[in-house]
């Protein structure tokens, strides 16, 4: 492509590609058919895309690069062709939450998230895959399949937002919508390599919901190639929204202008644990590698000798109990074309009783007087995101890490607790394990302090790019 005098656009950064249509060296047009070129070459092996507007996106981008004629500066996401996790509504095309009993589930309007990215100029091109109801760590589901790893096929980029995780990392669109609230963003992005930011609860509006979130679990997010995307991202859709009454206010700075502006000297904990968890040997080697690399940026980081509570099973009632709330009308009749393991769970979210919310609210109590002591010592918290490597494509999850025996949540037990006391939280690339499989280093901030994880993933990135290691996946453009 470049020999032909276009850029190579596969592994460009949105910011990137919003700088060279500025510069009118690639129109959204131009960038749109190579976009589309791309995912017809490498989707059919990741599967990472489940619908497609291809037809739609193309005349957008036609549209807009017709526009930029006589506009004189492009907006901030002008012509970016970006995947929208099928958990999350785009007009005119199916939501199907990754269920057979949803497959025909036409939505007549935008998710918030959706419609103020497509404001500051961001093109949809399709739908990404997600297990049925973002229920697992990992992406297959019934309607869909299985989602594959670009680094290795053999293996699951994640979950819940594995396809777009899959769709970023394979170079098919430079970003993409995710939903957390367990690890859905952080677990991909680490699995698949990428940048992926679960965000302070209520910093990016849900919805519109039929119903409102029974429990504050679920928040949007980015997943991107680099941390200048994530906070670009970030300044186009937070702020509040009428829809979502736990939406935060409006952002009083731009979180991309503030990325320089990280203080001296932070002081950091590392928690290689929490207190609890196995992590598999040379995952840890990486990052301690990447916390090393903190050290030498010139911050004071501490081995926490404190420990959290393992709230998993807590947490695993309350994500089932809010899923239970917003399914349970229709149930019945859908159950037969459902998962198995999420219609069991469903069932069993039946039976959460009052005993059940008070034993709840003092785990989230404990857990937040803990996080609460800890920020008043520390700036920021360093732990792996992920205590393993990717594992089987189809599943399940390790049952053990170097041969010890792990908890059914063992495999994700970095992820969840932040969802549970509403911290922000970003994993940034430490490195590959022995079998070439990503690693990921976890950042969790003080309580709506997005800024302050966005500047400390930013200068990391700076001291160890990552967006130039990519996988060997489908045919060159060039």
């Amino acid at each position: 492509m470049e020999a032909l005098g276009m850029p190579d656009i596969r592994f460009l950064s949105a910011r990137e590609l919003v700088r060279l249509i500025g510069t009118k060296r690639l129109s959204p047009l131009d960038l749109m058919e190579e976009t589309l070129k791309r995912i017809h070459a490498v989707n059919p092996i990741l599967n990472a895309f489940i619908s497609m507007r291809a037809d739609e996106a193309l005349d957008e981008a036609r549209a807009m690069t017709e526009q930029l004629t006589s506009r004189k500066e492009p907006r901030p996401l002008e012509g970016i062709p970006m995947g929208v996790k099928d958990l999350e509504d785009v007009k005119g095309m199916v939501t199907s939450f990754g269920s057979i009993p949803y497959k025909n589930n036409v939505v007549q309007s935008d998710s918030i998230q959706v419609a103020r990215l497509k404001e500051a100029g961001a093109i949809v091109v399709g739908k990404t895959n997600t297990p049925e109801f973002g229920f697992t760590g990992f992406t297959k589901n019934l309607l869909y399949g299985v989602t594959k790893n670009p680094w290795n096929i053999e293996r699951t980029p994640g979950g819940s937002s594995g396809g777009s995780a899959a769709a970023v990392a394979g170079g098919m669109v430079p970003m993409a919508t995710g939903s957390d609230a367990g690890g859905s963003i952080r677990i991909p992005a680490s699995y698949s390599g990428c940048f992926g930011l679960k965000t302070s609860f209520g910093r990016i509006p849900r919805g519109p919901l039929f119903l409102l979130h029974t429990h504050p679990l679920w928040c949007m997010g980015p997943l991107t190639r680099t941390v200048e995307d994530a906070a670009l991202y970030l300044d186009c859709v937070a702020g509040y929204h009428p829809c979502d009454p736990e939406s935060l206010p409006n952002p009083d700075q731009s979180f991309l202008k503030s990325l320089h502006n990280i203080p001296g000297n932070l002081r950091i904990a590392f928690s290689p644990t929490l207190g609890y968890v196995r992590v598999q040997k040379d995952v840890m080697s990486k990052v301690e590698e990447a916390v090393k690399c903190v050290v030498d940026m010139g911050h004071s980081v501490e081995l926490w000798d404190g420990s959290l509570p393992d709230v998993g099973e807590i947490w695993s009632k309350l994500f089932d109990l809010d899923l239970y709330c917003r399914l349970h009308q229709d149930l019945d009749k859908n159950r037969k074309d459902m998962g198995r393991t999420l219609v069991s769970a469903l069932g069993q979210a039946k039976s959460f009783s009052v005993r059940d919310h008070l034993e709840a609210q003092k785990v989230r109590t404990e857990l937040n007087r803990i996080m609460g002591d800890l920020f008043e010592q520390f700036d920021l918290l360093l732990t792996p995101t992920m205590p393993t490597e990717a594992f089987a494509a189809k599943g399940p999850p390790p049952g053990d890490i170097d041969g010890h025996p792990i908890p059914l949540l063992g495999a994700v037990a970095f992820t969840y607790p932040f969802n549970l006391s509403g911290h922000p939280a970003a994993t940034v690339p430490a490195g590959f394990t022995e079998n070439g499989l990503p690693v990921g280093l976890q950042i969790i901030g003080p309580r709506h302090r997005d800024d302050l994880v966005l500047q400390a993933s930013y200068a990391y990135e700076q001291m160890r790019p990552w967006n130039d290691h990519r996988p060997s996946i489908g045919p060159s453009l060039l």
